[in-house]
């Protein structure tokens, strides 16, 4: 009598398959958390006050006051209050002005001085760029009284031009950051270009500026959240009329006048804070990469 052996059926088998993928993504999934755990932890810890912003702003004045955290009821028409209340679009207007021609200002005059310093050998190089670091040190409200009344004499106070204009004599900061890129780009580039017949100039303009796109994007982001943010500045010169503030200036007299008023001011802050967001995640990759590949030779 022979036996006959039975398969199992189909369903039994997919259902095991289904069954063992399910429990190997799972795994996966673990593993992913434990070895992230840390960066979940962080992210979960910046974050928090983002969203407690984002939910204040849209309560009642009332539930502002309170300890209640998710909004009884959702109120988008606080971000529409704060322009009502307030010169937003202008003082948007004065930054965008005075972070654009910063960051393009800095950029003009630091790559030079930076080209000069990373691949020029002359007398006093070295010097040059000690006293280039000496200057990071120099706390700016040192200098503040005597460079105030250098623009006041000029008349130029009241304005946001004592800010932009001296950015065209180079920032400390950029110069260094550029430097230290420049450096790592090997000298055969800037030698065959020499052999061919360029210049100095058309060296740098076509053959280095290309190479140094992640070092120049960095400092640009750099200098362009700088200003965009700089608050000590804007309140020396600004000057108190309505018109000429900041955002940093304005978000600050919007909360004195709106002290009580919790959802208005984090409405405002989230305004405020959004453009530097949304430009950082554009340029994120060429941000860190400016940044990693910046070394630190010489």
């Amino acid at each position: 009598m022979s036996a006959t052996i039975t398969a199992p059926p189909r369903t039994a088998l997919a259902r095991g398959a289904r069954h063992d993928g399910a429990r190997a993504r799972r795994r996966r999934v673990l593993m992913w958390i434990a070895t992230h755990a840390l960066a979940i932890a962080l992210a979960l810890m910046f974050l928090a006050p983002v969203v407690f912003i984002g939910l204040t702003a849209l309560m009642t004045d009332d539930q502002a006051l309170t300890s209640q955290l998710w909004p009884q009821s959702w109120n988008w028409e606080n971000f529409a209050v704060v322009f009502e209340k307030s010169l937003l679009l202008r003082w948007a207007g004065n930054t965008l002005m005075y972070a654009a021609l910063g960051t393009v200002f800095t950029l003009v005059s630091s790559v030079p001085v930076a080209y000069a310093l990373a691949r020029f050998r002359f007398r006093g190089r070295r010097l040059a760029f000690l006293v280039v670091i000496t200057t990071m040190m120099l706390p700016p409200q040192v200098v503040a009284v005597p460079i105030y009344l250098v623009w006041a004499r000029l008349g130029l106070t009241d304005s946001l031009w004592p800010l932009i204009l001296p950015l065209l004599l180079g920032d400390a900061f950029s110069i260094f950051l550029l430097r230290q890129f420049l450096l790592t780009i090997p000298c055969d580039y800037t030698d065959a270009a020499k052999v061919d017949g360029c210049s100095d100039i058309r060296t740098l303009l076509q053959v280095v500026l290309p190479m140094a796109r992640p070092a120049i994007a960095a400092v640009a982001l750099f200098q362009f959240f700088y200003c965009w943010n700089d608050y000590y500045g804007p309140l020396l010169y600004a000057g108190v009329e309505q018109e000429k503030l900041t955002l940093s200036l304005g978000l600050a007299t919007f909360k004195a006048f709106h002290s009580v008023q919790w959802n208005l001011t984090m409405a405002a802050t989230l305004l405020v804070t959004a453009p530097v967001i949304i430009v950082f995640f554009l340029a994120q990759r060429v941000f860190i990469e400016g940044v990693t590949l910046t070394g630190v030779k010489g």
